[in-house]
């Protein structure tokens, strides 16, 4: 049944990403994109076939220090990552995929729930010969990273959480009732309709708002990209998709939260964002947190503090790990 389900997946994914090849009026008006891997050319791009679907993903680095994955968040893609890839490559394997439904990876017909999503990169990592990782999430990617772990605990040395939530955990329900988190409901045909061809007008939601100063949030050039990669047919589905799961997240999770992740957790967090809500979500789920907001910064924290941010991100990456049996 399980190489039924895969197979299923991956017809079905292949089929969507077909049609994400047609042109559409809007995608072939969209501003040219820059190409995501021509910045630092250290970092390649790279398909391989997982959990029955194809997953893209960049990859830097060598050594043997333990490998690194690192989980973007929604209106994003793996692309946010180049900059703290470079930083993490001298002594380590690092591996930044687009999440199944995102940037160049298939799009399946299900599975857009973290516990499933989990899987897929979880078998990306064994396709690509790594067991033992390090997980860096932010956004939806956080939720991925922690279902990793949950699902996969004697696979993870630590793990870094950065500015969202963990569906079903502790009083969540404070985030899923805030005012400006009406897009969690918002998928299916009519959202579909509406935000065809208006993409980068709602992306601008979340970079704008979320941002502790929309002029310091993600640059021009990475919102023209994004938009485009999201106005490709299929993609917006998809990502709504994640949310969509959230119902069925929070059900996995407060399962997960049963079994205390035991090895370290970083928790980043913008002070005009998650504030201290997703560390004291952690302190649920982990017997070994630390906890960072970082001053003056909303949710994009690459983006809005990324000298600060990035600082932390290699300390924590960098030192010893207690869990490295």
């Amino acid at each position: 049944m399980r190489t039924f389900l895969h197979t299923m997946r991956r017809v079905t994914g292949a089929l969507l990403a077909a049609a994400a090849l047609l042109p559409s009026a809007h995608a072939a008006n969209a501003p040219r994109a820059p190409q995501p891997v021509a910045a630092a050319a250290a970092i390649q791009s790279r398909t391989i076939d997982a959990n029955g679907i194809d997953i893209h993903y960049l990859q830097a680095g060598h050594g043997d220090a333990t490998p690194v994955v690192l989980l973007h968040g929604y209106t994003e893609t793996s692309h946010m990552w180049q900059p703290l890839m470079t930083r993490l490559a001298g002594e380590r394997v690092v591996l930044a995929p687009d999440l199944p439904g995102a940037g160049g990876s298939a799009m399946p017909a299900s599975g857009y729930d973290k516990k499933t999503l989990a899987q897929d990169i979880h078998a990306m990592v064994h396709a690509l010969g790594y067991r033992k990782v390090k997980l860096v999430g932010h956004d939806i990617g956080l939720m991925v990273a922690y279902a990793y772990a949950a699902q996969y605990p004697d696979e993870v040395e630590s793990i870094v959480l950065m500015d969202a939530f963990l569906p079903g955990v502790g009083d969540w329900q404070k985030v899923w009732l805030l005012r400006d988190k009406w897009h969690f409901n918002f998928y299916g045909d009519t959202p579909e309709k509406l935000v065809r061809g208006r993409e980068r007008v709602f992306f601008e939601h979340f970079w704008n708002d979320f941002a502790a100063d929309a002029a310091h949030s993600v640059s021009e050039a990475d919102r023209h990209y994004y938009s485009a990669q999201y106005a490709r047919s299929g993609r917006m589905r998809a990502g709504f998709e994640y949310f969509h799961a959230f119902t069925q997240d929070a059900d996995d999770f407060a399962v997960f939260a049963k079994t205390p992740l035991p090895m370290p957790m970083l928790v980043l967090a913008g002070e005009r964002a998650s504030g201290t809500f997703l560390i004291d979500q952690a302190k649920l789920v982990s017997t070994n947190v630390q906890g960072v907001v970082v001053p003056g910064a909303g949710h994009w924290l690459m983006e809005e503090a990324p000298d600060a941010t990035m600082a932390q991100l290699v300390r924590f990456i960098d030192a010893p790990s207690s869990n490295s049996n």
